[in-house]
């Protein structure tokens, strides 16, 4: 059996570690990492999923479709770790991790346009309806050129002497689009918090922007090292080295997602709670609806 026949068996079955041969990922993924964020994702999943049906959030459901992407992502580096080689793993966890983030930004964009329409049109400058519309088609954008590049790069991985540049460059194309959003939402949401600073702001409501603002900088750094890891290249010190992406993926990841468990928008967002809401579309609320919300607060 020649060399080439003996790869290409080792990628479409389950083999063993074999010393000397060397897996997509440069290593072999930890099969205790991958039980431990495959069972935190899984909670966060189920929990978002509880809140947002018990609120009738619906729209809260894409930190739940988050969540979920990276459950597969997870259990796809949880195969690899007992099939290193096996190219249907690997390609499951890089088209799925990536992306996943995606999810959470759509619903922090939401937000912002929520907070925008209990505290006035005065407080941004473009109307909340706009956030859904300009960040969620970005994010859509992001996704679709992350997917496939990931798909592309992980092809060209698994086929002996394959080019993953092409792919690899598309991927980080659609990370660095995603951070480019990511930083003028980063700028609008400033402007917000300057415009609201002197306004009655509920005690409920600055616990929801301190969890979205941690979920934003956790997005936004894990950003940048999927940038710099892919960049170096497949072989790159990063990538082959699978603490840096515990740490500034997996677990960037299950506090981005998981904070919003703790400060859900269907249970802190005013005017929100029972409406039975099926769309993610942004209304603004009169004044006099606005001073009632903070009322009740009070």
């Amino acid at each position: 059996m020649s060399n080439v026949t003996s790869y290409l068996d080792l990628n479409k079955n389950c083999a063993a570690l074999v010393d000397g041969v060397h897996t997509q990922y440069g290593y072999r993924p930890s099969l205790a990492a991958g039980i431990t964020f495959v069972s935190l994702f899984s909670i966060v999943t189920i929990a978002h999923v509880g809140q947002s049906t018990w609120t009738r959030t619906w729209w809260a459901y894409v930190f739940a479709l988050g969540a979920l992407t990276e459950v597969i992502g997870w259990v796809g580096r949880l195969w690899s770790a007992v099939c290193p080689y096996n190219d249907s793993a690997f390609l499951m966890q890089i088209s799925t991790l990536i992306i996943a983030p995606t999810f959470f930004t759509a619903g922090i964009y939401i937000i912002l346009g929520r907070l925008i329409s209990l505290q006035g049109p005065h407080t941004s400058p473009i109307t909340p309806k706009w956030y859904l519309w300009i960040f969620c088609t970005c994010d859509i954008v992001s996704l679709v050129i992350q997917a496939v590049g990931g798909g592309l790069a992980s092809e060209a991985s698994s086929t002996r002497g394959g080019d993953t540049k092409p792919g690899t460059d598309v991927m980080v194309a659609g990370i660095l689009f995603q951070m480019a959003s990511i930083a003028v939402f980063t700028g609008l949401a400033i402007n917000f918090l300057v415009k609201v600073r002197k306004d009655v702001f509920p005690l409920r409501l600055k616990a929801l922007v301190a969890g979205t603002s941690v979920s934003v900088v956790m997005i936004f750094v894990r950003s940048v090292y999927r940038c710099v890891e892919l960049l170096q290249g497949w072989d790159g010190f990063l990538i082959t080295r699978e603490g840096y992406f515990l740490a500034l993926d997996g677990a960037l990841m299950v506090v981005a997602g998981g904070v919003f468990t703790f400060v859900n928008p269907g249970w802190l967002l005013p005017n929100l709670k029972g409406k039975g809401e099926g769309e993610m579309q942004l209304e603004s609320l009169s004044d006099r609806g606005l001073k009632n919300s903070i009322d009740g607060d009070e």
